[in-house]
Formats: C-alpha cells, structure tokens, sequence
C-alpha cells in the first residue's frame, strides 16, 4: 500500500512538474512572438512616470531613480529584442531539457521512496511483529 502511496505521489508531482514547464514555455512563447510589438515601448522606457494615484505614496528621489534606471536598461532591453528570433530557436529545446532533468529527479525520488519503504518493511516497520524489537540486540 506504502509503495502505490508513494508511486501516486511522484505521478502527482510529475504531472504538475510537466503543467508548469509546459504552461511557462507557452508565457515565453507569447512573449518571444509578441517581442516586436514591444520595441518602441522599450525605447521610451525612459519616459515612464509614476501613476497620479500612487504619486503621493513615492518619494520624488525614488521616482527619478526609477526614471533614471530606465532610461539606462532600455538600450539593453532593445538589443534583447532585437535578438528575440534567435533566442526563440532554442527556447523549446531548453524547455525540454530542463522538463527532462526534472523528471529525472522525480523518478529518483520515487526511486528513493521505494527503497526507503523497503528497507522499513524488511526491518519489522513498527517495531512489531516477529522480527521487531531493538535493531541493536544480537540476532
């Protein structure tokens, strides 16, 4: 029973491992394909102000620090996007990569869970039963 509570448990986790990688591959895919229509929103990053309504909570310094960082992102954040096609080439390749080690992982840990349950039942589990006691008394 442990080892199918165990096998359900890394089944779960794998499915949910598989749900984020796929769901983050599809964010990075909009935003790869969707890089051109952000080029001019980054080119004028140095123009960004604060919200009339959040003005009166942030300090004047901290918002002409802010303004001041954009402004020196923004040729950086151009040449990303202009380098976008090129990134979005290995962008499934490394999503599948990494999808991979981590299901890896998982069946390691499975593994893992496996041998532990093993080992805990060949060694009398609670302590009951007609091998339990001590596992220090000579045998």
């Amino acid at each position: 029973m442990f080892y199918a509570i165990s096998w359900f448990f890394v089944v779960a986790l794998l499915a949910l491992w598989s749900l984020a990688a796929w769901a983050l591959h599809a964010a990075a895919v909009w935003a790869v394909s969707n890089a051109g229509t952000l080029t001019g929103a980054a080119s004028g990053a140095g123009t960004i102000t604060v919200p009339d309504w959040l003005a009166p909570w942030v300090p004047p310094e901290a918002a002409q620090w802010v303004s001041q960082l954009m402004a020196g992102v923004a040729p950086f954040v151009d040449s990303l996007l202009q380098a976008a096609p090129a990134l979005a080439d290995g962008l499934t390749v490394a999503t599948w990569v990494i999808w991979g080690m981590g299901s890896i992982l998982l069946v390691l840990l499975g593994v893992g869970l496996h041998l532990l349950i093993a080992l805990w039942r060949r060694r009398g589990g609670n302590g009951s039963g007609p091998r339990g006691g001590s596992s220090l008394a000579p045998s």
